[in-house]
């Protein structure tokens, strides 16, 4: 059961289509907005790797040569990396949003983990 990928023409987003037959014709429908005018995509293929061949990929420090943990954009290219390397199981539309989401606002919400106001709160 082959899944096709196409690119909606209108909003750009992408939308997953399985058919049960090869042979099938589909009319594939934006999920996102509900177009019509659908443009088929090449679909990437999996290759399998081991779980500690992403592991060791990712702690390869020459990977983070360039990363400036105060720039947005920076943050969202590492995150971005994690997710090629955790594949399918990690990265996701939520996971893709959150990441756009950094890199568009320019701003990473940082409160460092403390609270500034010197309230250690009711413990």
């Amino acid at each position: 059961m082959p899944i096709y990928e196409y690119e909606c023409e209108k909003c750009r987003r992408r939308s997953s289509v399985l058919t049960m037959r090869v042979s099938q014709r589909v009319k594939p429908v934006c999920e996102h907005c509900g177009a019509t005018a659908m443009r088929r995509l090449m679909s990437r293929f999996a290759m399998p790797r081991s779980e500690e061949a992403r592991m060791d990929a990712l702690a390869d420090p020459s990977s983070l040569g360039d990363f400036d943990e105060s720039d947005p954009k920076s943050l969202a290219r590492v995150m971005k990396k994690m997710g090629r390397e955790m594949g399918d199981e990690f990265a996701g539309p939520e996971f893709d949003e959150a990441v756009e989401e950094i890199e568009s606002s320019g701003d990473l919400g940082d409160d460092g983990g403390d609270d500034s106001s010197g309230s250690r709160g009711d413990l």
